[in-house]
């Protein structure tokens, strides 16, 4: 249950439409639900954070994922989001419930009702490699109701790539920026705008980037003000950040 159905919850309570006994047992009812021996779905998680439960999919079989959403959309849940589902995850999945798979970011969404996107969210990458965790971070905050532009190999190695897209960058209400490597697109992207930049590093890089602690340390690091840093290929967390500071506007 999320803030707008609880509300309208005390809406029908208020006109007459459900009683207070009614309305109690609902709310009761709501806060979570065991499914097998393997999860407790946490239903309160749309009011608490505004956003309903998200799956991590990477460990879980695809019939712990079935269980799981399925008692979701039993509770009216929409707009489910399933990260880290492989290809043939996802293939096993098809037609046990409605979802669309993303492949690149390796994301899936159930019960997809598209939100009109608000605000302005713009994901900044340093390189094409770069593009799972971008696409993830990007999906998430759409699918969470915001306006995605998405920016893609951009980074310094050929800054006038980014130089010649200020725009979006210089109007946008939110930034994600997502390098392997140095990781150093964080600080020029920061040293560029006035919003909160969210950089992500990525596992991209050769030997001495130590699978993305060179550009997590740098970009934790960073001399440029408002930049914050999510952990290594987190383009989820990145996502889902974006839209909090999104939506406070």
């Amino acid at each position: 249950m999320n803030k707008e159905e609880m509300l309208a919850l005390l809406k029908e309570v208020q006109s007459g439409e459900k009683t207070p006994e009614e309305a109690i047992l609902k709310m009761k009812l709501a806060p979570f639900e065991e499914v097998g021996n393997f999860a407790r779905v946490d239903y309160h998680r749309g009011l608490r954070q505004g956003q309903g439960e998200v799956i991590y999919g990477l460990s879980k079989t695809a019939e712990q994922i079935e269980g799981i959403v399925l008692h979701m959309l039993r509770n009216g849940q929409e707009n489910i989001l399933i990260t880290r589902v492989s290809k043939e995850k996802a293939e096993a999945l098809n037609g046990r419930f409605p979802f669309t798979y993303h492949e690149v970011a390796q994301l899936m969404v159930a019960a997809e009702h598209p939100r009109e996107g608000t605000g302005s969210i713009v994901v900044v990458s340093g390189g094409t490699s770069d593009m799972p965790v971008c696409e993830e971070a990007a999906l998430t905050a759409e699918t969470f109701g915001n306006k995605v532009t998405r920016l893609y190999d951009v980074g310094v190695a050929g800054l006038e790539r980014l130089l010649s897209n200020l725009e979006p960058i210089m109007t946008a209400r939110v930034i994600i920026a997502v390098a392997g490597m140095e990781g150093a697109l964080a600080s020029v992207v920061g040293g560029l705008a006035d919003a909160p930049v969210i950089a992500v590093p990525t596992s991209v890089g050769y030997g001495a980037s130590f699978h993305g602690l060179s550009a997590l340390l740098s970009m934790l690091n960073s001399c440029a003000s408002g930049v914050s840093v999510v952990n290594i290929d987190n383009g989820f967390g990145a996502g889902y950040l974006a839209s909090m500071i999104n939506k406070m506007h």
